[in-house]
């Protein structure tokens, strides 16, 4: 669908597309509007490798023999996710 809409546009159609972008948000507004949507791409891929990532690493995982406790000074390692308000610098 997509490729089909870009092959209807041609150079005009854009220019005007740009100038109604440009009118309806100003052009201070659009690169706050581009960060945002940059941002968001970004935490859905962390998301989503992050859940692939467990995903991967449970079915790798061995289960406990049964009958065997953790008490024999060993403890099982939990992963944990340690979540921030700030995105990583590219």
């Amino acid at each position: 669908m997509n490729v089909m809409f870009a092959a209807i546009l041609g150079g005009w159609e854009w220019v005007i597309v740009i100038l109604a972008v440009l009118l309806l948000f100003g052009a201070k507004k659009i690169p706050e509007l581009a960060r945002g949507l940059g941002t968001g791409i970004k935490e859905f891929k962390k998301a989503t490798r992050e859940v692939t990532d467990e995903i991967h690493n449970a079915a790798e995982e061995k289960p406990a023999a049964p009958g065997k406790s953790v008490t024999d000074g060993q403890s099982q390692s939990g992963q944990t996710v340690s979540q921030s308000n700030n995105p990583p610098k590219a």
